[in-house]
Formats: structure tokens, sequence, C-alpha cells
């Protein structure tokens, strides 16, 4: 039975063991050995990451047909209004592929949230919001293709649950073992 590692992962660290010279990566934090990431997280994102030591858990957190639920804090650029979120509930027409529906609500920013390192771009003239998201499908840059498809521009993007494992409790750059649910 395979061991879970929830990391809270910050912004500008690659989600790789091996160093790439330019960035800190999940080296620099966690010093357990075996561990392998189970889905991703792009350098300009943070928060959750899911890693394991076992290649049969990992295939199963990842794979789609299973479709664990992963929700992320998401701070836009604009008013994001009934119409926007409405678009995200129904799924988005992008490029290449149209999104599954997503459950999309507007929500207050997070309590107890760390700064970010370097802060947002912000500018005066136009107002941020927080929404909530949960897709179902992790398609490469999803969550900020999805909101600038419907006007409201990522500038910050927090992963804070996957299926039922949550960031509660994790700082930035910490981890913690769980126990694992899904093997059962």
């Amino acid at each position: 039975m395979g061991r879970i590692l929830l990391f809270n992962k910050p912004f500008g660290v690659i989600c790789q063991f091996s160093r790439d010279g330019m960035h800190p990566t999940l080296a620099d934090y966690i010093p357990l050995p075996d561990f392998y990431p189970a889905g991703r997280l792009d350098t300009d994102s943070e928060g959750l990451l899911v890693l394991t030591d076992d290649g049969r858990l990992q295939h199963r957190i990842t794979d789609p047909k299973h479709k664990l639920p992963k929700t992320y804090w998401v701070q836009v650029e604009g008013s994001a209004d009934d119409a926007a979120l409405e678009i995200l509930r129904n799924g988005v027409q992008l490029p290449d592929f149209r999104t599954q529906p997503a459950e999309a609500s507007l929500m207050n920013e997070p309590a107890n949230l760390w700064p970010r390192n370097p802060p947002i771009r912000e500018r005066k003239s136009i107002p941020t919001s927080w929404i909530t998201l949960t897709i179902r499908e992790g398609k490469n840059r999803q969550v900020r293709r999805m909101t600038a498809a419907v006007g409201l521009p990522t500038l910050r993007l927090i992963r804070c649950r996957i299926g039922e494992w949550t960031l509660d409790g994790l700082q930035p750059g910490k981890w913690r073992v769980e126990p694992n649910h899904l093997s059962r």
C-alpha cells in the first residue's frame, strides 16, 4: 500500500526533483526518497500537489477515468459576474477543445492566505475578484485558459483540493504524509 504526501507548492517551484539550474524544485523541499508527483502544477501556480511512492497509485490519481475533482482558488482581473460563471459552469470552448462543465462561484479572498512572492500585478483602475473553480479534467494550463476565455485573466492560481485531500494546515513549502484512502 503506497504512501501519500501532500505538499503546498510555492510560486516559482517546478514539479520535478531533478534540478534545472533556474528554479527551485521539489528536492529543495521534500527530503524523502522515492516519492513522485501524481499530476503537476505550473511553475506560476501554487498549492496542493499530491505525491506518492507507489506507481500504480500515482497512475490511479492522475487517470482521467477516475475523475478526481480538483478545486482552485482563482484571483482574476476584472469583476466576475453571473454570465462569466455560467459559461464556466457549462463548459468553455477553447481553440483546441471544449472543457467539461465546471463548478464555479464567487468567493471572498481565502482566509489566512499567505502573501505571494513576487506579488501579483495590480492595476488601480481594474478591480480583481476571487472565484472557486472545480474541474474534473486537467489539460495544460486549463484553468488559466478557461478564465481568459470568459474575459477574466488569472492573476493568481492556488489549487486547494484534489479529491478528499486539501491544503488545510499546510503553509507554502511544507508537506505532510497522509493516510492512503484510495487503496481500500
